[in-house]
């Protein structure tokens, strides 16, 4: 128990706890009583709690620290995600319009890849991460969601965005490997001419080093767009990697929510020390 007197500025303790005061002080000394004289100076607050505050460290430090950061964590994901997102929707739309041909766009089911239109960087990995974005970001600003109940929240969102970059994931990498939508001479064509398909269309459990993700020169099989294989792995290669970040981002934040809402976020333990001061 302390006991403070603050016109004379005395202090009383009464410790029982084995609690070393000094470096020539036995810790198994018990039952100690303790008295002496605090010059207070005047800007200091004559509160017990703050006496308490001056004269007891913090008995977790580091849960000071955890609390901090979770939410300068979830407004750094929050922020880190709106381009990842945007990224994403740009590589998908681009695709749309196959080494910049748009001809193409006229007759989608035939002569563009059928990835892109499934949507993956539009939906999946952009639209699917936007809306978790904005208030993962809000947990780690001032405001009604800088809050346990916002933390938990923000594991909800996390979740969505796990799912949509988990479904672009998906898409583009199954797009790059199987393949580009063109114009290729086909063997036995009784056409005479090039036809529209998939040349390089294989399953994913024959996928290799045959692949010709790694043959340059079977790109040359596509007539038509022109330089379409390149285009496609460029692009889809740009929405692989932005889901990709995108998936790990929010999983981490499913993590920095939950110890948000154990441990609470920077907003509440200011009001906290507010209201011991």
């Amino acid at each position: 128990m302390i006991s403070f007197c603050a016109r004379e500025g005395w202090v009383l303790a009464s410790i029982s706890l084995s609690i070393p005061l000094c470096a020539s002080c036995s810790t198994n000394s018990r039952g100690l009583a303790l008295l002496w004289r605090y010059n207070r100076p005047r800007s200091v607050s004559s509160s017990p709690n703050a006496l308490l505050r001056l004269l007891l460290p913090p008995l977790h430090p580091g849960a000071t620290s955890l609390t901090m950061c979770t939410g300068k964590c979830s407004r750094f994901i929050g922020i880190t995600l709106y381009p990842l997102a945007v990224i994403s929707i740009v590589s998908n739309v681009i695709l749309f319009f196959p080494s910049w041909q748009t001809d193409p766009i006229r007759n989608p089911k035939e002569q563009i890849t059928p990835e892109v239109l499934y949507l993956g960087g539009i939906l999946g990995s952009g639209i699917l991460i936007l809306i978790p974005a904005s208030h993962i970001q809000a947990t780690g600003r001032e405001g009604c969601c800088n809050n346990r109940c916002g933390m938990f929240l923000s594991i909800i969102f996390a979740a969505i965005g796990v799912a949509g970059s988990l479904y672009g994931f998906v898409v583009s990498t199954v797009g790059m490997v199987i393949g580009p939508q063109c114009r290729f001479w086909k063997l036995l064509n009784v056409t005479g001419g090039p036809v529209w398909g998939r040349p390089f269309d294989a399953d994913l459990e024959q996928f290799s080093e045959d692949s010709y993700l790694f043959n340059r020169d079977m790109w040359d099989t596509c007539v038509y767009p022109v330089n379409v294989v390149e285009f496609n792995i460029i692009l889809f290669s740009i929405m692989l990697a932005s889901s990709g970040i995108s998936l790990i981002l929010c999983a981490i934040q499913m993590l920095n929510g939950l110890f948000g809402c154990l441990c609470g976020t920077c907003r509440e333990e200011r009001l906290d020390k507010m209201q011991l001061s």
